[in-house]
């Protein structure tokens, strides 16, 4: 499942390509593709540490295309796979996963992360660090505060931040039409990405993976595992792929932070 996670980000680096022939500089392009990963805290810090000049409207863009998964990722679906490849059913075995696993393996992705993508680990490292103070079980309340108080107060500072970036000169032109553009189609070449390598990968297995579960690989969580999950029910009500899309969903949560991070130190490296 982890590996759907890396194929759904085939679009952050085509919708790089097509911000650059369209004539974005380069920080500015990665900025964009960025929104393909539909990660609003990934695209905000890539394009922050970039100094793009169109932070305000890569910010509206990730966060409503990640809004609009529900209907954005079905037509991408049906474009590339067939009614036959909906309905194919995945065995599912259940088993019971060790507290010392589940405390282990926030700490075992960030220490990974940071060694691919040294400038991941910021995001890595808070996403991991949630996790963290989740399973460990002595910080109840420090966990229930970050779920609900803390990230209520987050999200509203930095909606009131990234306003103060969207002045009428720089956001009400052609460029944030553009950006808007080009992050559609970030969004569905990362669905149809993940989609075509889970049929790549049928090509070699005896027991086949519904392709569905590849457009899962995007950071929308649980969004986009819960999109495939009714999908698969409109083909066969008896289809359950609701743990297997959210395993390759959390997977593209943790696939799109490093996939930023790596960018960061490519066109760091470039420039």
């Amino acid at each position: 499942m982890f590996l759907f996670g890396a194929a759904a980000q085939f679009g952050i680096f085509f919708a790089i390509c097509v911000a650059t022939l369209m004539g974005f500089d380069l920080r500015d392009a990665a900025s964009i593709g960025i929104i393909g990963a539909a990660d609003g805290p990934t695209s905000i810090l890539v394009s922050q540490i970039f100094g793009s000049r169109y932070v305000g409207a890569i910010a509206v863009a990730a966060y409503s295309y990640m809004a609009l998964v529900p209907i954005i990722q079905p037509f991408a679906i049906r474009l590339v796979t067939t009614k036959k490849e909906r309905r194919i059913k995945m065995p599912y075995n259940p088993k019971d996963v060790s507290k010392t696993t589940r405390i282990l393996f926030p700490i075992i992705v960030t220490f990974i992360a940071g060694l691919v993508a040294p400038m991941s680990v910021a995001l890595v490292g808070f996403l991991m660090f949630g996790n963290l103070i989740r399973e460990c079980g002595v910080l109840n309340s420090l966990c229930e505060t970050a779920q609900t108080q803390l990230a209520n107060l987050i999200t509203l500072l930095l909606g009131i931040t990234i306003s103060f970036s969207m002045r009428a000169e720089q956001f009400v032109n052609i460029n944030t039409i553009m950006i808007m553009a080009i992050g559609l189609i970030a969004f569905v070449f990362d669905t149809i990405g993940g989609v075509l390598f889970a049929k790549v990968i049928n090509l070699f297995r005896q027991q086949k993976i519904n392709p569905m579960i590849g457009a899962a690989g995007i950071s929308a969580f649980p969004m986009s595992s819960r999109v495939v999950q009714k999908m698969a029910l409109q083909e066969d009500p008896t289809n359950i792929l609701i743990m297997h899309a959210a395993g390759a969903n959390v997977s593209g949560q943790i696939a799109s932070v490093v996939a930023g991070g790596m960018i960061l130190s490519l066109i760091s490296n470039y420039l």
